[in-house]
């Protein structure tokens, strides 16, 4: 069933891929969209499209996603994002007999005719960073580095895609959790929020990210397709001296590892993240549900032990002097994982009023500007037999995501009692 642009159309979460999709959509015309947010601000306090910074990269093993890539970015770089995009390239490395992915992803990179420098050994890598930063030897490691790519502001680049489609006429409604579909005869007509408020729609899409999988266990049971995974991300404080200097760097990716790390902010903070299988927060239930500060108020944002060693341990091969400091803040950033890392894009095979895009798996912020575009299409019945065989709902699925260390084995379960409790376990030696 395919609405028409007057249809009643419901979007499901205001984060990445719903925002997105409401713009696509009012774009080509479509009049009645109305988007339900669970959180009362926008973007969510506790959401993963909610951060201050995101890679921005077009080095991919897989081509499709690397053209996709060079699409978002040159609409990054137009008025409409002001000044949320940053290129400052991206060092992509990895290490000797783990480099397959960087490889393929290099490939892509030289023959969209990027501008690339080839960095064969581990002294080349290091030259590539500026000399009074001290940059790690990267013994084993080869690389290069993509200096078209960067990294987005992720809760500006959101802020300012939700207000264009405010401006375009959609309805954005906070403070509403949706906890149940409207059915009958078998299709989706409609949501009711846990307010009781309800909804009626020719067409639900369920944009709710690392919350599918949990959030309507009673209508739908999503765990065999995605899974709610939290990745480790930690930060260190620098003077605004060394930020000077520390700004002149690229992002860093190494795919052998996961481990990447950003320029400082404008706060003089920098990031540092491991994009790996992550851990899942199941506890005693089926699907596994984020832990964050809204749920668990005192250690929402901790992470486990072992993800702050590694996590130092990565630094520590980039940038030495950094290593030794504490870390001042912590979090876990939750990824709606599928089983080969492509998206979900398409209708429920056995219900026709119900449409999904989600399934991040880690890498969808990148293309904010044009994810929805392939959303609508699939709303539209337009999107490519290839593309909606990708992405579709009851695909088979393909291999695990080779760019994330431990996917095929699958996630472990988070221990609270192995969490970051204290600022001791902040601290280099913890």
């Amino acid at each position: 069933m395919i609405p028409s642009k007057d249809d009643k159309i419901v979007i499901v979460g205001a984060g990445c891929f719903g925002m997105s999709t409401t713009y696509h959509l009012l774009k080509r015309g479509f009049t009645d969209i109305t988007v339900l947010e669970r959180s009362d601000v926008l973007p969510a306090v506790d959401g993963s499209s909610n951060d201050f910074n995101r890679i921005v990269r077009s080095s991919y093993s897989d081509s499709f996603y690397a053209k996709l890539a060079c699409d978002a970015i040159q609409t990054w770089k137009t008025d409409m994002y002001k000044d949320a995009y940053h290129e400052c390239g991206v060092l992509v490395v990895g290490s000797n007999g783990q480099s397959s992915y960087k490889d393929a992803a290099f490939g892509h990179d030289k023959a969209m005719g990027l501008d690339l420098s080839d960095l064969p050994t581990p002294e080349a890598l290091q030259s590539s960073l500026p000399k009074d930063i001290g940059a790690g030897t990267f013994e084993g490691y080869t690389g290069y580095l993509n200096r078209n790519g960067g990294w987005a502001m992720a809760s500006q680049g959101l802020e300012l895609l939700t207000e264009e489609a405010r401006t375009l006429g959609a309805k954005i409604l906070t403070g509403k959790t949706v906890g149940q579909l409207i059915r009958k005869d078998g299709q989706t007509k409609g949501v009711i929020c846990t307010d009781g408020s309800t909804y009626e729609a020719s067409l639900v899409v369920l944009a709710t990210g690392a919350w599918t999988g949990s959030a309507f266990n009673a209508d739908l049971d999503c765990t065999p397709m995605c899974t709610a995974t939290g990745q480790s991300v930690a930060m260190v404080q620098l003077t605004e001296e060394e930020a000077v200097q520390y700004r002149k760097c690229p992002v860093v990716l190494d795919f052998s590892s996961g481990f990447y790390v950003f320029p400082p902010n404008a706060k003089n903070v920098v990031k540092m993240a491991i994009h790996n299988v992550g851990v899942t927060n199941k506890g005693n239930a089926k699907a596994s549900t984020p832990r964050t500060i809204i749920t668990h108020p005192v250690d929402g944002l901790a992470i486990p032990k072992i993800s702050a060693r590694a996590l130092r341990a990565g630094l520590r091969k980039v940038y030495p002097a950094l290593a030794e400091r504490p870390f001042v803040a912590t979090r876990l950033c939750w990824y709606n994982d599928t089983p080969d890392g492509d998206w979900l894009i398409g209708r429920s095979p056995a219900d026709p009023g119900l449409l999904f895009a989600t399934g991040d798996s880690g890498h969808a912020y990148k293309f904010l500007p044009v994810i929805g575009g392939l959303v609508a299409d699939a709303v539209q019945g337009t999107l490519s037999p290839e593309l909606t065989r990708k992405f579709a709902v009851d695909r088979v699925w393909g291999p695990p995501d080779a760019s994330r260390e431990g996917y095929a084995e699958g996630a472990l379960e988070i221990d609270p009692e192995d969490l970051i409790k204290t600022a001791e376990d902040l601290l280099p030696d913890a």
